[in-house]
């Protein structure tokens, strides 16, 4: 059973929004802040996490993304969500959520920024 399970990714136009999901084990969810990592075609994985959330619910951004995402958690359900507004084309890329510390990643969901 997938530890981290991520989804929502897709394609958008510049300037639109999108919100990918990370689905997290119970036993994940509750001891480990979990945080986004992303790829993008051709390039290697950003060393540093776009966004990041502890267990008390307190986040983290890269100065790439403040002010454009938000992470949130639901507590109710496992999840961590990460809505991005106002898309840029270098924002394209593999996002894979990751539970902060440890070597355990969700399968990764793809965002494609294109007109």
């Amino acid at each position: 059973q997938a530890q981290l399970v991520d989804s929502g990714g897709g394609l958008v136009q510049p300037g639109g929004s999108l919100r990918i999901s990370c689905t997290a084990s119970a036993s994940i969810f509750k001891i480990h802040a979990l945080g986004w990592y992303r790829q993008a075609p051709g390039k290697r994985e950003e060393s540093r996490a776009v966004a990041v959330i502890t267990t008390r619910g307190e986040a983290q951004y890269s100065g790439a993304v403040t002010g454009r995402f938000t992470i949130t958690r639901d507590n109710a359900k496992n999840t961590v969500y990460l809505q991005m507004n106002n898309l840029k084309p270098e924002d394209t890329a593999l996002y894979r959520c990751n539970a902060i510390g440890t070597t355990i990643y969700g399968q990764g969901t793809q965002v494609t920024v294109s007109s």
